[in-house]
């Protein structure tokens, strides 16, 4: 089975990379199963109802979430009905969503789980009790489990790749906006990646623009951050995962960019 993971979709620029880079994705890779992380795709903050139906429409199968979750209240009004999309598993037990869900595109099934980080974020509970209780019930359904770990710290997300190597298919890490290069298949079969990079403006400073930006850290006042314009940049990785055993067989890194699309 394929797995194909896009990276933090900041806005409408996000969006609008996606809309246009993805029939030449799905042309190259022939993904099983597409998932994209759309916690900044509503200008930044959050998600909509009419943009995760516009992801769903587009062929996505699955959406995951991170600290900015909340910020958008259309989300109460749905969150609960839509088992396709999952908020971090370790926000607390009263918060509506689930963490954690099976997407199943044909014969494929995949089980996507969502976990934020402690360091440096709001508090929440442990992620790594968490993906331990989602874990053994996804894998009650299938043998191929994704973890999208929304956190700040690399040691954190590289801790989680540890911690679930060998019981989770694929570990990656959102939330910096900034695609490392430390990708890799651990030890114990789990495909591995710090961080997937985002989606979005490749010009403002992770998306937001860059004015806005230094201004905050130049004199340390308040600034109202909003998302960038211009040429945008796709980051994402595709999977090869054996079904049978869950163990990741190949791992390749995606970055495009609005340029290089026409010669992909």
């Amino acid at each position: 089975m394929k797995v194909m993971f896009i990276g933090d979709i900041v806005g409408s620029v996000g969006r609008s990379a996606l809309r246009k880079a993805l029939p030449a994705l799905r042309g190259k890779y022939n993904p099983d199963i597409i998932i994209v992380n759309g916690e900044n795709a509503a200008a930044g903050r959050g998600i909509t109802a009419a943009i995760a139906k516009e992801f769903f429409d587009l062929g996505v199968n699955g959406i995951t979430m991170g600290n900015h979750t909340w910020d958008n209240r259309d989300l109460f009004e749905w969150i609960d009905d839509e088992p396709r999309l999952v908020r971090p598993a370790n926000f607390s037990s009263e918060a509506p969503g689930i963490g954690s869900a099976v997407i199943k595109a044909g014969s494929k099934k995949l089980g996507i789980l969502n976990v934020q980080g402690r360091t440096f974020l709001p508090p929440n509970d442990c992620p790594f009790r968490a993906a331990d209780d989602h874990l053994e019930r996804l894998q009650r359904e299938t043998n191929c489990v994704l973890v999208d770990f929304h956190a700040e710290a690399t040691s954190e997300k590289i801790a989680m790749g540890w911690y679930m190597d060998g019981r989770a298919s694929i570990v990656v890490g959102t939330h910096t906006h900034v695609q490392t290069n430390d990708d890799r298949i651990l030890p114990q079969g789990t495909a591995f990646l710090t961080d997937v990079g985002m989606t979005g403006p490749m010009d403002g400073i992770l998306g937001m623009e860059r004015d806005a930006v230094l201004y905050k850290f130049l004199t340390g006042m308040p600034s109202r951050f909003v998302v960038a314009e211009g040429d945008w940049h796709l980051h994402g990785i595709v999977a090869t995962l054996d079904e049978a055993t869950g163990r990741a067989q190949r791992l390749e890194k995606i970055r495009l960019t609005e340029t290089s699309l026409a010669m992909f």
